[in-house]
């Protein structure tokens, strides 16, 4: 009866689980510093797309899953990043003759390898676009909770370094124009 007990204790135990939310997004000065460089026109940014469109969450291990804040989807989560940079570079305005708008292609991440993977399209009204990726590496463990925590508090920063490499590739100024 007792080994009943302890196996229904576990089981109990194990399909607990937990959520972890990725926090809001902060604001990468070198990114604003780079936009200010720039001296760039103002834009708009309009819809972002995602290849899984409305992806909320995204299963990390038995634990739980990744989610966002305010059950925003991811592709919106990065498109309200990239208006937060350009607003507080004073490049963001609703009338602006160019919009740029985005598509989501990849976003998943390894906590095993500590590792998330981002790529993204960012086009311009003006017919040009840019593509972007990148494999943001954070600390790894082995222990689950702690490799769901780590995941998702590096999330942001992996954002920042997203569109850190979309502001100082030379190509996105043609986007602007």
């Amino acid at each position: 009866m007792s080994r009943w007990i302890a196996l229904g204790v576990m089981i109990a135990a194990l399909s607990a689980c937990s959520s972890f939310d990725v926090g809001r997004y902060g604001v990468s000065v070198e990114n604003v510093a780079a936009l200010k460089k720039l001296g760039g026109p103002k834009v708009n940014v309009g819809q972002f797309t995602a290849k899984e469109p409305g992806k909320t969450k995204i299963a990390c291990r038995a634990v739980g899953p990744i989610t966002t804040p305010d059950e925003r989807p991811f592709e919106e989560f990065i498109r309200k990043a990239l208006i937060d940079e350009l607003t507080v570079a004073d490049m963001l305005s609703d009338s602006a003759p160019v919009t740029l708008t985005g598509q989501l292609n990849k976003i998943d991440f390894d906590s095993m390898a500590g590792e998330w993977e981002l790529d993204v399209t960012v086009a311009s009204s003006n017919g040009r676009s840019l593509n972007v990726s990148d494999k943001y590496k954070y600390g790894f463990t082995y222990m689950g909770e702690t490799a769901c925590v780590r995941t998702a508090k590096s999330f942001g920063p992996a954002v920042q370094v997203l569109i850190g490499k979309l502001v100082y590739d030379p190509k996105f100024t043609e986007l602007l124009k």
